[in-house]
């Protein structure tokens, strides 16, 4: 039957697929055959797509990546289970190509190391011997006169054991031979991701370092900075509630005494720079706003943390930029790279090469051990983590991985508001509420933040009392609540007197615009 045959592709792929990741978590962490296929689609794939997925799933774009690649790739089994029932050895070569195939891919990816084919390869061998062994259980059991079976080629009859009749085996036979195939993979897949999970050397470093006290402590947060509003978002960002984008479906695992960071390029002086050397330069605190370009009005990826780190402008003093040079390309571990205006590495902003996230070492996820932050950015020119590389430039001589893609070289972060008080959909009571969210421009600052419900007038809200310049700010606005529906809108006012601009653009090529928007029922 051919639901068999579909069955004996998939559990076979689930097998091999298990195999591949725990033989990638073991000795081969960023060659993960989903990883790779995964990495080549991110590259591969137009701006446009990746907007779109951004603004469908958020941070959890990586995740519905690999979902599509799994369900992808048991399509793609089925095909080659029924491909090997009606020609045999077809849907076996279908599976050993394709581990060959994805191994040759992996050993085109910028961290590739000599061992990036083996968890593909095996992956694939596996896949192939699961597939004809299943496809022999599943001929064995099904139940049709000896020689009348359409799905079975006469040549693998005739391999069939002599013991066993043709017709004689429970297609209940095969049917455990392929649930125990499958969750032989499903298990593997487990302790892969559990390995994985792990990292076990690099978890234990990161846990027990013990990050210096800055030589420049960040300022205290000033009373009257955070407001008591129900449901605003806070002042400081969690560790795990910061927003991620990057495009590592593998978080690099870089042990710190491995580390190294080198300055080359249109400088005097190459510099290169350790872990240990780094901890000891007099470091930097200092609490600063990172936003993604690919937020949209009103989203929420954005996130405001206290950094510790070393001044970029310093290290580049001891280089010596050249005086033609106008561009730094910075690159990390996995080959990512991102190209900043040398002014704003070089100015009197805290631009950091950091180490620590809100009192802790940075978390894998975010960079550790070592990643930039440039306040008044957006993070695709600015933020590399797990950084390796800073080469000073020029913009007329190099590119960078999203301004490859179409995205606008530079990218200052916009003006920008929130609102998240209330919510849309939330159901309101008339009567006395508050209006409530955050605002920012990093290194320029917000002077004030003006509210419009429905079509009337705009009313200036309350501002708290910023950090600093380079951070969001909370404010708030009491609002009598009339029984009906509602349409409220913000728009923050930049330290230069200017409004947030109305006018609506989306994130390409520079940066959403237009004025946040909640709809509201108040009963």
């Amino acid at each position: 039957m051919r639901w068999t045959a579909a069955a004996a592709g998939v559990a076979a792929a689930l097998l091999g697929a298990g195999a591949g990741e725990l033989i990638a978590a073991l000795f081969a962490p960023p060659s993960s055959p989903f990883a790779v296929v995964g990495g080549a689609l991110i590259d591969a794939a137009p701006a446009w797509a990746k907007d779109t997925a951004i603004a469908w799933f958020g941070t959890n774009d990586k995740t519905a990546l690999l979902i599509g690649i799994a369900i992808v790739l048991l399509a793609a089994s089925a095909l080659a289970g029924l491909a090997e029932a009606r020609w045999p050895r077809s849907g076996v070569i279908v599976f050993a190509v394709l581990g060959v195939g994805v191994g040759v891919l992996a050993l085109t990816r910028p961290d590739a190391g000599f061992t990036a084919w083996l968890p593909s390869v095996l992956a694939g061998v596996v896949a192939a011997v699961a597939l004809r062994l299943l496809n022999r259980v599943r001929m064995q059991g099904e139940r049709t006169p000896a020689g009348r079976d359409p799905g079975v080629a006469a040549d693998e009859r005739d391999n069939l054991p002599a013991s066993v009749p043709h017709d004689g085996v429970s297609r209940r036979r095969f049917l455990g031979w392929a649930a125990g195939t499958a969750a032989a993979g499903v298990v593997l897949a487990v302790a892969g991701s559990l390995a994985r999970a792990g990292s076990t050397a690099v978890t234990a470093v990161r846990t027990a370092i013990r990050l210096p006290r800055p030589a420049s402590p960040a300022p205290a947060i000033p009373a009257g900075a955070e407001l008591d509003v129900s449901g605003l978002t806070p002042l400081i960002t969690p560790n795990q509630d910061f927003y991620r984008i990057d495009t590592a479906l593998v978080v690099p695992s870089v042990d710190p005494k491995d580390w190294r960071l080198r300055i080359h390029g249109l400088v005097a002086q190459e510099v290169t720079l350790t872990w240990d050397e780094l901890l000891a330069l007099p470091l930097t605190e200092s609490a600063a706003t990172l936003s993604c370009v690919s937020n949209e009005v009103g989203g929420d990826l954005v996130g405001n943390a206290v950094w510790l780190g070393y001044p970029i402008r310093e290290l580049l003093k001891r280089a010596q930029p050249a005086a033609d040079a106008d561009m730094v390309l910075s690159t990390s571990v996995d080959g990512f790279t991102a190209g900043t205006p040398l002014e704003t590495l070089t100015d009197d902003r805290d631009a950091l090469l950091a180490v620590g996230m809100n009192g802790e070492p940075l978390p894998l996820e975010h960079g550790f051990p070592v990643r930039m932050v440039v306040p008044g950015l957006y993070g695709y020119v600015s933020a590399t983590k797990w950084v390796t590389d800073l080469e000073v430039t020029r913009f007329d001589r190099a590119t960078a991985y999203w301004t490859d893609r179409g995205w606008s070289a530079k990218g200052p972060i916009k003006l920008q508001s929130r609102i998240d008080v209330p919510r849309a959909g939330t159901p309101l009571t008339a009567g006395d509420t508050m209006i409530a969210g955050v605002a920012w421009q990093p290194h320029s600052g917000v002077a004030g933040v003006e509210v419009q419900i429905d079509d009337g007038p705009w009313q200036r809200a309350e501002l708290a009392t910023a950090i600093s310049d380079d951070t969001w700010v909370q404010w708030r606005l009491p609002w009598r609540a009339d029984a009906g529906d509602h349409d409220i809108r913000c728009r923050a006012i930049g330290a230069d007197g200017r409004p947030q601009t109305g006018a609506s653009a989306p994130p390409a090529p520079d940066g959403a615009t237009g004025w946040p928007m909640v709809a509201v029922r108040v009963s």
